[in-house]
């Protein structure tokens, strides 16, 4: 029996954009996301976000809160496989307003309690770290996480580039609060299928993702397909195995209601040994930086 969780492109479209779920059309009760392709104003209300360019240049972010107005330029890229973007954090309670939008622009939003102010983080400024090892090396982009930005509630935010032919999600983990594993966190994938050294999305671009629960109540592989979205209510969740010459990126955004931000994950027991085998990574990794495509 189908989940129900993955949701194909084209099924979450909306009238400003190719996707959109709330916490609430999700079923969960904190992450959200939303992309745009065209200009677009959105109240956030409880909801904190991050605006990310992802196939846009020079996206016009203007931010409404706390009678406080800000604008802020999103230098942007040419595509997910092109380089590292800028980004910029609003608040609870802000309306935003993003304008000059002539490609994909995610916006990524959590429940949130508390106030952290708008601000602006440069493509510079976001780490890039290669994770992994063998062909389960992949590059994270370390957007909005626990110790790569300290100015938000709940809202966690990376991005995953696997090579074509490699896996990521693995060794399998899940964050799901269920028996003694301790964290819980909604997660939303967005994916965009590349194809060889293209610069975006491809729509012949394909992969796998498996999902499986404590309970044996879910275990289902899925072929991914470009501008496909999962969501991940609970469960161990890998591998993510990009095809030979479709490289994989994906968009993650997490939220929870512990105390605390965090990314931390419990592995599946059964292959928790892998990661003491790694002795080497994929060499051509990082593919981006913020100065662009590096291999």
């Amino acid at each position: 029996m189908s989940s129900g969780w993955h949701r194909p492109h084209g099924t979450l479209t909306h009238a400003h954009g190719p996707m959109s779920i709330t916490a609430e059309e999700a079923g969960w009760s904190y992450s959200g996301l939303t992309v745009i392709d065209r200009d677009h104003v959105m109240e956030l209300g409880d909801r904190e976000a991050v605006v990310l360019p992802l196939s846009a240049r020079d996206v016009t972010v203007t931010i409404t809160w706390d009678d406080m107005r800000r604008e802020y330029t999103l230098a942007g890229r040419d595509g997910v496989f092109a380089a590292v973007s800028d980004w910029v954090y609003a608040p609870r309670g802000s309306r935003l307003e993003l304008s000059d939008v002539t490609g994909e622009v995610a916006i990524l939003t959590a429940r949130a309690r508390a106030d952290y102010p708008p601000s602006y983080t440069s493509a510079n400024d976001v780490p890039v770290e290669v994770r992994g090892g063998g062909r389960a090396t992949r590059q994270v982009t370390n957007i909005a996480t626990p110790d790569s930005f300290t100015g938000a509630d709940r809202i966690n935010v990376c991005e995953v580039i696997t090579p074509g032919g490699n896996w990521s999600s693995w060794p399998p983990h899940r964050h799901d609060g269920i028996g003694d594993c301790p964290t819980t966190n909604e997660e939303i994938y967005y994916f965009r299928i590349g194809k060889q050294e293209s610069l975006h999305g491809d729509p012949e671009g394909t992969g796998l993702f498996r999902v499986y629960t404590v309970d044996g109540s879910v275990d289902e592989t899925v072929t991914i397909r470009d501008g496909d979205t999962y969501l991940v209510p609970q469960g161990y969740h890998g591998p993510t195995a990009a095809a030979p010459d479709y490289p994989m990126y994906f968009l993650n955004v997490l939220a929870g209601p512990g105390e605390d931000r965090t990314m931390a994950f419990c592995d599946d027991p059964n292959h928790h040994w892998i990661r003491g085998t790694w002795t080497d990574t994929d060499p051509r990794l990082p593919m981006t930086s913020a100065a662009g495509r590096i291999r």
